[in-house]
């Protein structure tokens, strides 16, 4: 007996002696519901939309980024026959109104004042009513007698022409 488990004993000795070094390939298990990956789509990022409107000699040129409503961009006014400016638009969006004030360089000075949108697709159709003096911004008198119907009409434009504009 003792001869049986010499020799089994050596004979696992010797095995183990010859097994060659194999390296193991970690198993990896595939979901049969997994679909090949797909690039990110940021949708609570800021997205930047672009316009141009143009009246005889006269055009206006704006940016916006819209961050979930809130609105920030630049706005230039380049008219022929009187004074152009250039500024900043802040604001937010009420329904399909981009209640907006526009803060600008004109004739060495720098003024504030609402500017109003509806927004219909990709046109943006400016808001024309009176305005009154409140601690230095200009606003609206009425909000409810604001008319869009003569107001400049902007159309959707490559934000790369629109970004060279406001430069």
């Amino acid at each position: 007996m003792k001869k049986y488990i010499v020799i089994s004993a050596f004979s696992v000795l010797l095995m183990n002696c010859t097994k060659k070094n194999e390296t193991v390939k970690p198993v990896t298990t595939t979901d049969s519901i997994e679909t090949p990956a797909e690039p990110v789509v940021d949708t609570l990022g800021a997205k930047t939309f672009c316009y141009v409107g143009v009246t005889g000699k006269d055009s206006v040129f704006v940016s916006l980024d819209d961050n979930l409503g809130t609105f920030s961009g630049k706005m230039a006014y380049k008219n022929s026959e009187k004074d152009s400016s250039k500024g900043e638009l802040s604001g937010f969006k009420s329904g399909d109104t981009l209640k907006l004030t526009y803060e600008f360089a004109s004739e060495g000075t720098t003024s504030k004042r609402d500017i109003f949108f509806i927004q219909k697709g990709n046109t943006l159709t400016e808001g024309i009513g009176n305005q009154k003096d409140e601690n230095g911004t200009m606003r609206y008198a009425d909000e409810k007698k604001i008319s869009y119907k003569e107001g400049q009409k902007l159309e959707s434009a490559d934000c790369k022409t629109v970004s060279k504009a406001l430069q």
